[in-house]
């Protein structure tokens, strides 16, 4: 286990955890259909719906892309370690599920700092055994401590695949290019990039109209276009973007994706517009309902 996250004292996570702000990890919690957040997420989340009532498509079509990237580099291409900055909550099929489904003796590095993410760790870390998962306590915004920490899980003379999923959206450009880069300049050649990214380039006013209900509850959210999402890939030295470039992440070597849980449809006609979420197919995406880019890239 790295560090202490583990074994802090479970009332100073609680003094840790602010349930009066929403908190984007758990309002990504709420879209994904978790039950870890707080009524002033779901909130911020049923707000969010109101601008766009077919955002959780941008929610579940980018955890989508995350599980056909990591599925694509561990089975292709036999990457056996994942750095995941910005976890979230634990939920269905997390990086080292996935991974390790394909190459059993994978191993997962987890980063987050939210409290609530650290009071459910435990969850993250039920690795197969022949792998091993791990967990850190840290700010993305502090790269020398993720790397420090996470060199005592992960071997970096081998290929690594860092995974930055809906988390660069959340920070300035002044702050997030330099931590890129100083994560990516510490892997060693032949890793990989996960990479995807909130969007008002294709559909500017819902996306403005959702970008109001998070900046108006105190969070940072900063929209890039494809140039500047390529930016995070073509700034760093030896670094090329897989193909088929930044995309639309439903548009990414695209497949069908799971089948939502069954229910009954008078039981489904009871939910609320957010508990139906979990409920939904998304396999009936089209291009008008998604905001998100992904990409991969290659470090040389």
């Amino acid at each position: 286990m790295s560090g202490d996250a583990l074994s802090q004292d479970p009332a100073e996570m609680a003094r840790r955890i602010d349930t009066t702000k929403a908190h984007s990890a758990r309002v990504y919690d709420v879209f994904l259909g978790g039950k870890d957040n707080y009524p002033v997420d779901r909130a911020a989340a049923a707000a969010a719906l109101a601008a766009n009532p077919r955002g959780y498509l941008d929610v579940r079509h980018n955890r989508d892309f995350m599980r056909r990237a990591v599925s694509r580099l561990a089975g292709r291409d036999g990457i056996r370690q994942f750095l995941d900055v910005g976890t979230g909550l634990p939920t269905a099929e997390n990086v080292h599920q996935i991974a390790q489904r394909i190459l059993p003796e994978t191993r997962v590095v987890y980063v987050d700092n939210d409290p609530v993410v650290l009071a459910h760790a435990r969850a993250l870390l039920t690795s197969g055994p022949e792998g091993r998962t791990d967990y850190i306590d840290a700010d993305f915004k502090n790269p020398a401590q993720i790397l420090e920490q996470a060199a005592k899980t992960l071997d970096f003379d081998q290929p690594i695949a860092l995974c930055l999923v809906a988390i660069l959206h959340f920070v300035e450009d002044q702050q997030a290019h330099p931590i890129v880069r100083e994560l990516v300049e510490a892997l060693p050649a032949g890793s990989r990039i996960i990479l995807s990214h909130l969007t008002d380039e294709m559909h500017p006013e819902p996306m403005r109209a959702v970008q109001r209900t998070y900046t108006e509850r105190g969070f940072t959210f900063v929209f890039r276009s494809r140039p500047e999402v390529e930016r995070f890939f073509t700034e760093v030295p030896g670094v090329r973007l897989d193909e088929p470039g930044v995309v639309p992440v439903h548009r990414w070597h695209p497949g069908p994706a799971p089948a939502p849980p069954a229910i009954e449809p008078e039981d489904f006609e009871a939910l609320d517009d957010i508990e139906k979420i979990r409920y939904r197919d998304i396999n009936d995406v089209t291009d008008a309902d998604i905001n998100v880019y992904g990409a991969t890239g290659t470090k040389a």
